[in-house]
């Protein structure tokens, strides 16, 4: 199993609009994150979690134009606004994109998107929309998910399984439920958000996540959903030896 982050960037990436890096070294290539994402292969399924704005030239980087199926953790458009880019994938596979997401997030996306998912007298639908339920196969590994707490709704928090091995995909939120910390404990790698040092409404910071990390045992942390107070040399400083900043491009072989 073979994970790469796309993007590990938060919702203005680094740096934002007008050259903004904020602490952020702006030489240190592995300080330029565009929008959260991530893709998952397993025994040659390809798995793609998030589809923000950035999902182009994401793809381009990763040399990858087939992807068998995607999963939209929530509605927040630096998640799901590279919907569009999707059509070029179901032009790849020949058919329309399965897209798993919770049932109330295949609602909004619905409404938000219609062409893509209904089709138009000029195209047709480039995405089917599929509901999740418990738990989700790809190639030798098995997803299940949990909901988390993100401000006024919820995100989609994914743990993967494959023989001995496993990891868990926990973006965007602020509040550490119990049933977030059985389905994420023992990991091998728990890739998660991250936002920055100071608590945050609506995302983790950082030291509540090392303290989740340590409870949960897991292995390696990857920091991910960076804003441009986190530079990726201090953090790298900082950090236990079993925790580091995650970059784009950046790939994990379980």
């Amino acid at each position: 199993m073979k994970v790469r982050i796309l993007g590990c960037g938060a919702s203005s990436g680094v740096p934002r609009i007008g050259n903004d890096w904020g602490n952020c070294d702006p030489d240190e290539p592995r300080n330029r994150r565009t929008r959260s994402s991530i893709l998952v292969e397993s025994a040659g399924e390809r798995l793609l979690i998030d589809c923000g704005p950035d999902l182009r030239e994401q793809l381009l980087a990763a040399d990858t134009a087939i992807v068998d199926r995607v999963i939209v953790t929530h509605d927040h458009a630096d998640h799901c606004h590279g919907i569009d880019d999707l059509r070029q994938v179901a032009h790849q596979l020949g058919w329309p994109v399965p897209l798993h997401a919770r049932a109330d997030t295949l609602r909004l996306l619905g409404k938000r998107f219609a062409y893509a998912f209904e089709g138009t007298p000029f195209y047709s639908p480039s995405i089917t929309p599929v509901a999740i339920d418990d738990r989700l196969a790809l190639g030798e590994a098995m997803l299940r998910f949990v909901d988390q707490p993100h401000g006024g709704i919820t995100s989609l928090g994914i743990r993967v399984d494959e023989r001995d091995r496993s990891f868990g995909y926990a973006i965007d939120f602020h509040e550490f439920s119990p049933d977030m910390a059985v389905m994420y404990e023992g990991l091998d790698v728990w890739i998660c958000d991250c936002l920055r040092r100071e608590p945050h409404p609506t995302h983790a910071h950082l030291d509540a996540v090392l303290g989740w990390a340590r409870e949960l045992g897991v292995g390696q942390l990857l920091l991910t959903h960076l804003d441009k107070s986190m530079d990726y040399a201090t953090l790298i400083a900082e950090l236990p030896d079993w925790a580091e900043p995650a970059f784009d491009g950046q790939e994990v072989t379980l």
